[in-house]
């Protein structure tokens, strides 16, 4: 099958590759669509995380948000499986653990990552071989633009909730990417009123076309009480500026992750009374924003600027944008 390979930081392409061999208890899928973000965009740089702490190496199949159908299944698979539309999930726990036990897999010490740690292949390839415990089904109303798009939507809505915010109250999202912009929809949904902060014009622009009124440049005016903050954004100076710019008994909500090391004063956290909650994987938001995104609670649709191969993959990583793409910040494959 033919795969995008990153073989080194700045070096990766299409090669053949063998088809994945389904193991036990797993499912051969066959992509219909990935998206790629940051997390890729990482991979691609060499600045991952993972790369130095030994969790990924080079060469690797990037690729974690999918959605495709099942051509194929494993021992020990219920033959219904076939032909199912479905995505996964990306944390993949060994199913042993304390944590796993406890129903919190997605932060597992041995956990794989699919198309990201562990040596698990990605999506960005024909075909993805999964454990069907990982796979969710999706209804003929989430189409592949939807169905690729839940991995990140179950991130934001995990966000979304962890503000508390509902009618009445006034939350500031700061980074209008993807992740932000999906947090601002389900807050919207909520109820609340939303504001978002950002540092180019274009970003901002993009979320008024979305029906965000309130967009900020850089700065906030003084007088606006927010009643949470989320950070989804990659500046390492950002976690200290929610903490200041949210209400006291306020929340703050970190999904956002710099490349370098960010601090709070935690003096501020205890004097404000805030509660600060961080947030890593969608695992336990999967299922609901599948029916967010069947129900039309949101449509992040728009926020897909284009679709394109795997040749063009390497020129998405670094950061270009095809001919022709839309104004959003997500780009999407069609392998």
């Amino acid at each position: 099958m033919k795969a995008y390979v990153l073989t080194a930081a700045l070096e990766g392409g299409v090669r053949e590759v063998p088809t994945p061999t389904v193991g036990h208890g797993e499912a051969l899928v066959r992509v219909e669509r990935v998206g790629v973000c940051g997390t890729d965009a990482e991979f691609f740089s060499g600045e991952m995380a993972y790369l130095h702490q030994g969790h990924s190496h080079y060469p690797m199949i990037l690729g974690h948000e999918w959605c495709g159908v099942v051509e194929a299944i494993g021992d020990g698979v219920d033959p219904s499986w076939i032909g199912r539309r479905v995505m996964g999930d990306t944390m993949l726990g060994d199913g042993t653990c304390r944590r796993c036990r406890r129903g919190v897999q997605h932060v597992c010490e041995q956990r794989e990552e699919v198309g990201i740690r562990g040596g698990r292949d990605g999506a960005l390839a024909e075909q993805l071989a999964v454990p069907v415990s990982s796979l969710h089904v999706l209804p003929d109303s989430v189409d592949a633009v939807l169905g690729a798009l839940v991995e990140p939507g179950g991130n934001a809505l995990r966000a979304a909730r962890a503000t508390d915010a509902g009618l009445g109250d006034r939350v500031l999202v700061v980074g209008p990417g993807t992740i932000g912009l999906l947090v601002a929809m389900f807050v919207r949904a909520q109820g609340a009123e939303v504001h978002l902060l950002g540092i180019t014009d274009d970003s901002l622009a993009f979320a008024r076309s979305l029906g965000f009124e309130h967009t900020w440049l850089h700065v906030v005016p003084d007088d606006i009480p927010f009643d949470a903050v989320v950070d989804a954004s990659h500046a390492a100076h950002v976690p200290a500026l929610a903490l200041d710019l949210v209400e006291p008994a306020g929340r703050v909500v970190y999904i956002g992750l710099a490349g370098t090391p960010s601090h709070i004063d935690t003096r501020t956290l205890a004097l404000k009374d805030v509660t600060a909650v961080g947030i890593l994987s969608a695992s336990p938001a999967l299922a609901d924003t599948i029916a967010a995104y069947a129900d039309g609670v949101i449509d992040p649709r728009p926020l897909v600027a284009a679709t394109v191969g795997l040749d063009d993959v390497s020129v998405i990583l670094a950061g270009g944008r095809p001919p022709g793409a839309g104004s959003g910040p997500k780009f999407h494959i069609a392998p």
